[in-house]
């Protein structure tokens, strides 16, 4: 088996591929620092996967806590791997497509395009989760995720952002009336915490999804695979499809959306 393994600051996920390609259990393990995450996670997937060291061929790992290991994992043969080429093979490997955009969605926002073995950065945004998060301590007074989230729930975000409806009695050229014009555009002093949540979580999406479009606009690429923890929101079943009816692209979000990246470190050690 190979152990691809995704070390966040504060976050690790781990995947397993066996000898049939196959990804094994994938597992999320939280911690206050990288190292402890990344052998906390490793422990735990070796118990729950009844697992032997000598069942391990190689491990592989990525990602920005990556930087704090030095030396092998439980005395295994360790390599690291680019953090960008594992976005774009763990993207193809869960979607079988051999052009498109990865766009991983995590603390900001990396962009990485796809053409068969041709996988390379492109490009990104500071904005992701690190921003939700902050943005949500200083407008909500929290960064509990499910509490944003289940507040979302019962938003509106015509309270929050300007609508083309509001500014013209008309739809404008490819706009219909309920488009974005103004992203926070209607938020007033009172206005609810409910619709706040909805109005920050729509403004990390939405721009996303348009950082996407602009990105791909001299491949004429139309596809974007969206990786990374935000693909865990249930808004981006809302704000996604209401992108891709309006810009005529396709967002996909892949079974293990969350593991991409450890999924893409693994494979990179077969692909080398």
């Amino acid at each position: 088996m190979i152990i691809g393994i995704d070390v966040g600051i504060s976050t690790t996920k781990i995947v397993g591929i066996n000898e049939d390609g196959k990804v094994v259990s994938p597992i999320r393990i939280k911690a206050t620092d990288p190292v402890t995450s990344l052998y906390g996670a490793f422990g735990k997937f070796l118990y729950d996967n009844h697992i032997t060291l000598n069942d391990i061929e190689q491990v592989m790992i990525t990602g920005v806590g990556a930087a704090y290991i030095d030396s092998p994992i439980y005395g295994l043969p360790t390599d690291k791997a680019e953090e960008f080429i594992s976005d774009g093979l763990g993207a193809r490997y869960e979607t079988d497509l051999n052009r498109m955009l990865v766009v991983s969605m995590g603390t900001g926002t990396s962009i990485v395009q796809c053409d068969g073995d041709n996988i390379r950065h492109v490009g990104g945004i500071g904005l992701g989760g690190g921003t939700l998060m902050g943005l949500s301590r200083i407008m909500l007074k929290t960064d509990d995720v499910k509490q944003i989230v289940t507040l979302a729930m019962d938003g509106d975000i015509s309270n929050v952002d300007v609508l083309i409806g509001d500014i013209s009695p008309n739809p404008l050229p490819n706009l219909p009336k309920t488009a974005t014009a103004s992203l926070f555009g209607n938020a007033r002093a009172n206005t609810s915490r409910e619709d706040i949540a909805l109005g920050i979580i729509t403004t990390v999406l939405q721009t996303i999804g348009s950082s996407c479009i602009l990105a791909s606009l001299s491949s004429g690429i139309r596809e974007y695979v969206l990786i990374g923890n935000l693909t865990l929101l249930p808004q981006c079943k809302e704000v996604f499809p209401a992108m891709e009816k309006l810009y005529h692209v396709k967002f996909i979000i892949p079974k293990y959306s969350e593991f991409c990246t450890a999924i893409g470190a693994a494979l990179s050690y077969k692909r080398k």
